[in-house]
């Protein structure tokens, strides 16, 4: 009987995400039977005592690994960001008001255009003029805009805010592929927001994380299903929710817990950052695309310097387990990201690829 050994995948995938594995299998189990009821996850209703008390869980973990104020509310929703897109200015521009924006990349830029389908969207800091490479600074933001939105991590270009804009007005972030990985003053938002899929859990779940102090303020007569402020009244239960991501969400948030947290989460993705980013500086076959002081610690980005190379060095990462590195296809290039489930010892092996590739045809 012929046997096969499997091959260890480093998976820098950009979404969605690496999860852990212990995640993974405990997933696996509830897909079957969930805590003995003799149901699978999906199966049970999601108004059942199991799943409501997992939706609760979810939403506390939330709010306990990023330090919210006790009166912030949770919501799980689908649609992904790009549904938050649009329901952040309805539920947060005034008619006849107008809203501020940054745009560091392309879902900024998506953010933009859905707010301009609502009202007056004015973008206040652009990065476009060199491809997206850096993150603006020193900008203004209109005392009379109703609120101002930026992307904290740009994954498609490798960008990201080292510091929070100040702002007089309410402020709002789309975190989808830096949140948990590391410590964010929540109070100062009016509003976080993010797909699951990056650093939390499968595809399918959207997480608002708000202050509901801010919330009803538009005068805006709003569709039931696109209104914030009436999903938190309903627990994330005025329509059914996504049950298995936010399942599958709720126990790698555990996993960070466990792991000591935020604070843990940032030490770990501060020192695989510096491996690779020390290691594409030192090599000169490979280049880094964007601002040194503005790369992204999620989504490191970077090219090679002759691009008759890159065939032969993707046969190379293949061949050693590397997954996912590939830029996206809009821009080329390289992309390992690096979110808080990806183990040091993956990123090691990415090095040493590109170390012993450059030894070689150097």
């Amino acid at each position: 009987m012929s046997t096969t050994t499997q091959v260890k995948i480093h998976n820098f995938s950009a979404g969605p995400c690496i999860l852990p594995q212990e995640v993974l299998r405990k997933a696996a189990e509830s897909m079957i039977d969930y805590d003995g009821t003799g149901l699978s996850i999906i199966e049970m209703s999601h108004r059942s005592k199991p799943f409501e008390a997992v939706m609760a869980k979810a939403q506390s973990l939330v709010k306990e690994l990023l330090g919210a104020p006790d009166n912030y509310q949770v919501v799980f929703l689908g649609g992904g960001a790009s549904l938050g897109f649009h329901i952040v200015p309805l539920n947060y521009m005034k008619p006849g008001g107008k809203a501020a924006y940054a745009n560091t990349g392309e879902w900024a830029g998506r953010a933009v255009k859905e707010s301009k389908l609502v009202g007056e969207t004015v973008v206040v800091a652009s990065s476009e003029d060199k491809n997206f490479n850096y993150i603006p600074k020193g900008f203004d933001i209109p005392a009379d805009a109703d609120y101002f939105h930026f992307t904290s991590n740009n994954t498609i270009f490798g960008t990201q805010f080292k510091q929070f804009p100040k702002s007089a007005v309410p402020l709002i972030c789309d975190m989808s592929s830096d949140i948990f990985s590391r410590p964010v003053n929540v109070a100062d938002f009016a509003l976080i927001y993010g797909g699951a899929q990056k650093n939390m859990g499968p595809a399918g779940a959207t997480v608002y994380l708000m202050d509901p102090d801010q919330l009803g303020k538009t005068g805006r007569k709003l569709s039931p299903v696109l209104d914030l402020k009436n999903h938190a009244s309903k627990d994330s239960m005025y329509n059914t929710p996504p049950v298995y991501a936010v399942y599958v969400s709720m126990l790698t948030m555990q996993w960070m817990k466990d792991q000591g947290g935020v604070v843990e989460m940032e030490r770990r993705n501060a020192a695989k950052s510096k491996l690779l980013y020390d290691t594409i500086d030192r090599l000169p076959m490979f280049k880094g695309t964007t601002a040194i002081e503005d790369r992204s610690v999620m989504n490191p980005t970077f090219v090679m310097t002759d691009a008759a190379m890159e065939a032969a060095f993707d046969a190379q990462w293949k061949a050693a387990g590397v997954s996912g590195i590939r830029g996206h296809r809009s821009v080329g290039g390289y992309r390992a990201s690096m979110y808080n489930a990806l183990p040091i010892e993956s990123v090691q092996v990415l090095v040493d690829v590109m170390e012993d590739f450059a030894k070689k045809n150097g």
